[in-house]
């Protein structure tokens, strides 16, 4: 097997090229130095030129207020670059994994969103997204739509990062409350997403860490794992303007792993205290 994985400087696509490797995978991960995904031509050169069996589509355009000032360029990124990507795996035989997000649901009420639960995206970034789902169902049938949600890895920046360079100048922070979703450690879904690679079991899933917890409760939990003392005060979205607007429940439902035989990923705690061992001995080092 032979994978191709965009977005390699990325949080999870640096952590999928890393897991494949650990497999001993033949793969490559490409980032904007290899080709703009605004180029649909050196895309289909530098791809085909590859010839992978499977591609790990990571990259995409992430800014989610930016996005709602630059609504072309995240539709051409997350959107058609996406179908054009579809496009070159069917042409060359290639699956296809494409990373969307929890964004492309109205982000309402507290149920648990099955995979084909109603879209109704809520910004600029979640139709994008629900866009390039569209286009890789519309060109392929050898595909996995793998919907993830409040990403935190080791190579880029995240919550957690953030959370623990606060608390070196504050010992207090006031932090949302009424978002409501599930953190998932790149490294975890690194595993998932190798896994898929060597399966036929296509489909739409949703992955994250399990367990749910808001962003208030994700900051004291970081705290006191990683033995700093701070207040964390919960406050209302409204606290927190943003241009995009955010979902207040990004709640996914993960037992369509479990029916297709992929395993569910550990709990969002144990993952918790996972990064921060790997991010304490990269500061070691």
């Amino acid at each position: 097997m032979k994978v191709l994985v965009t977005g390699v400087t990325g949080q999870l696509g640096y952590d999928v090229v890393r897991e494949l490797e650990r497999r001993g995978v033949e793969c490559r991960g490409v980032g904007r130095q290899d080709f703009s995904l605004t180029d649909s031509q050196a895309m289909r050169d530098w791809v085909t030129g590859y010839g992978p069996d499977v591609v790990i589509h990571c990259a995409a355009y992430t800014a989610v207020d930016r996005a709602e000032d630059e609504p072309e360029l995240c539709r051409q990124v997350n959107g058609t670059a996406t179908g054009e990507m579809a496009q070159i795996c069917r042409d060359i035989g290639a699956k296809m994994i494409y990373i969307s997000t929890d964004y492309v649901f109205p982000g309402t009420g507290t149920e648990f969103y099955e995979p084909d639960a109603p879209k109704d995206p809520q910004n600029v970034y979640g139709a994008s997204k629900l866009a390039g789902e569209q286009m890789v169902q519309a060109a392929l049938d050898r595909y996995f739509i793998v919907r993830i949600s409040w990403v935190f890895g080791i190579h880029g920046k995240n919550f957690i990062r953030t959370m623990l360079q606060l608390a070196e100048n504050h010992d207090r922070l006031t932090v949302v409350d009424d978002q409501v979703g599930s953190p998932a450690y790149t490294a975890d879904l690194a595993v998932l997403l190798a896994d898929m690679a060597a399966s036929e079991a296509y489909g739409v899933y949703h992955a994250t860490n399990e367990g749910c917890c808001s962003w208030a409760e994700f900051a004291r939990e970081i705290f006191r794992q990683s033995g700093r003392t701070v207040q964390v005060v919960s406050v209302d979205s409204s606290a927190y303007p943003t241009r995009a607007v955010r979902p207040k429940n990004s709640r996914m439902s993960k037992a369509c792993l479990e029916r297709a035989g992929f395993s569910r990923l550990p709990s969002w705690q144990d993952a918790l205290g996972r990064y921060l061992q790997e991010l304490a001995g990269m500061r070691s080092e």
